[in-house]
Order: structure tokens, then C-alpha cells, then sequence
């Protein structure tokens, strides 16, 4: 994938659709901005708010044609005035403080490989304390294991519930599904899964699949853009769910090929393999 700019990456694919934002639920601006910004500081403690500012204001100018609100990233970082924010302006600041963190990545990682690797392992800190809250906030019963039938039922609605609150608190606009029915293709092959099969696929095969559905994933536009720059999205509920799994002994994510660009505003989907934690 060859890196481009920012300017470049939005004159390629503009996204019309978000240009009209919608309000966001306070409980989830307040656990997403608990989690991103703790994360961001521990990197560094002293880590430049001004400089994660000049990127909200350059992307909310080139995506959105507008200017922000002086005191965004401020109410964001001290968790203020959490029912006044729209989806444009966190866009805005997942991207900004993702960006920074990427790029002091790169001045820690000796090698490509371990950029990767700490970029990734970043995303999944913000998304284990996302999760930490949303679970004590909707007060989830997850299964230690996937032993049998009950438990994957217990998995299903915990992962309906997260998915819910997604929904009414403005992450996702439209809608959301988190399939084990797969019917797909990867690399040319087709791939092909009852939701019956599913523990036994996990158990016997080693690895089982599932399709994630997002309807207007409220961070489309930036994770495109972090992808066509820096090689990396955030995957906000992506690693909020794949915490979830681990949560039930297992390790879950997107596949490896997984592209954000690809996909339409209307509908993202993502296909996921599912393995036990010992396998």
C-alpha cells in the first residue's frame, strides 16, 4: 500500500454521507475519551495536547469544511460538556490523537514489523478500557469459556448489548449485526458456516468465523484516512468486541486482509476468525 497525505487521501475518497452529523450519547463520550486519552498520556505524560488540536482543526477543515469549536479537544481530554459532541468532531479526534500516537510509535519502533505490532497493540489498550467501562455500564454476563451451547448464547446477548449501546449512544447510525451464519469468500475460496457449526468448527477445526456488520460506523472517514497514511485504523468496537472474546477464552479480530477503504459508507463489514486462546 503506498502512503499518501492527508489532502490526497480525502480528495480519493470523500465521504458525503457524514457531512451531516448527528449528537452522541454522553456515557459513550465520556468512557471513549477516558480510554483514548489515557492511553494517549501513557506514552508520554507529557504529551501536546496543542499539537493533537492542529490536527482536529486540519481534518475538520479538509473533511468537513468547517472550523471546530475552539475548546474541542480540551472538553475532550477533561471529559467536559460530554452531551455536546457530534459525530464529525469525534471523528475528528479519534483520528488527531490516534495520529500522534502512531507517529511517536514510529520513534520508539526499531523495525517495520515492530511498528506494526505496537501500532496494533495500542488500538487494543484503548479498546480493553473501553470495554471495561461499557461492561460495567451495562452490567454484561460473559461466559469464562465457551464451553458448551449456554455459554455461546451468554456470548451472543453480551455481544448484542454492546452492540445496542453502539447503536443508541451514535457510534454506529444505522445499524449493527454480529453474524455466525457466514457466507463469504476469502482469497478466492468461498467459506461457508451454519451458526450450529460454530462450536464445532471452534472446538474441532480449531477456528471458526463471524461477520461484524456496521451500519455508518461513526469513524469510516478517519479510519480510511490512518489506513491510506499511516497503515493503521483504530477499530474503535472491533477491539471493544474482540475484548470481549477474550474475556470468554478466546482470541478474535478482524481478518488480517481487512481494508477499511473498501467499503461503503452504508454498510462495513468485516469477516473474523475465532480461535480458542490455547490453540
Amino acid at each position: 500500500m503506498t502512503k499518501m497525505s492527508l489532502q490526497e487521501a480525502v480528495q480519493r475518497q470523500p465521504y458525503p454521507d457524514y457531512q451531516r452529523w448527528w449528537t452522541l450519547g454522553a456515557r459513550f463520550v465520556a468512557s471513549m475519551a477516558g480510554s483514548i486519552v489515557a492511553e494517549w498520556q501513557a506514552l508520554d505524560a507529557a504529551g501536546d495536547l496543542e499539537r493533537v488540536a492542529g490536527y482536529v482543526a486540519r481534518y475538520v477543515r479538509l473533511v468537513y469544511g468547517r472550523e471546530v469549536r475552539p475548546s474541542l479537544v480540551d472538553d475532550f481530554a477533561g471529559q467536559r460538556r460530554r452531551d455536546n459532541f457530534h459525530s464529525g468532531e469525534f471523528d475528528a479526534l479519534s483520528y488527531a490523537f490516534f495520529r500522534d500516537a502512531f507517529e511517536r510509535l514510529a520513534h520508539t519502533s526499531p523495525g517495520a514489523g515492530e511498528l506494526v505490532s505496537a501500532r496494533r497493540e495500542f488500538t487494543r489498550r484503548v479498546g480493553r478500557r473501553f470495554f471495561r467501562q461499557v461492561a460495567g455500564e451495562l452490567s454484561l454476563d460473559i461466559p469464562r469459556q465457551l464451553a458448551g451451547v449456554d455459554d455461546f448464547r451468554r456470548l451472543q446477548r453480551a455481544i448484542q448489548q454492546v452492540g445496542g449501546f453502539l447503536l443508541e449512544e451514535g457510534y454506529l447510525r444505522r445499524h449493527f449485526a454480529f453474524r455466525f451464519d457466514v457466507s463469504a469468500s476469502r482469497g478466492g475460496r468461498p467459506l461457508a458456516q451454519n451458526e450450529a457449526d460454530f462450536l464445532p468448527a471452534l472446538r474441532d477445526g480449531g477456528v471458526a468465523y463471524a461477520l461484524y456488520e456496521m451500519g455508518y460506523p461513526i469513524i469510516l472517514p478517519s479510519a480510511v484516512y490512518l489506513y491510506r497514511t499511516l497503515g493503521e485504523a483504530q477499530h474503535h468496537s472491533s477491539r471493544t468486541i474482540e475484548e470481549l472474546f477474550a474475556r470468554c477464552g478466546c482470541r478474535a479480530s478482524e481478518t488480517d486482509d481487512f481494508d477499511p477503504s473498501g467499503h461503503p459508507s452504508k454498510l462495513v463489514v468485516e469477516l473474523w476468525e475465532i480461535r480458542f486462546n490455547q490453540q
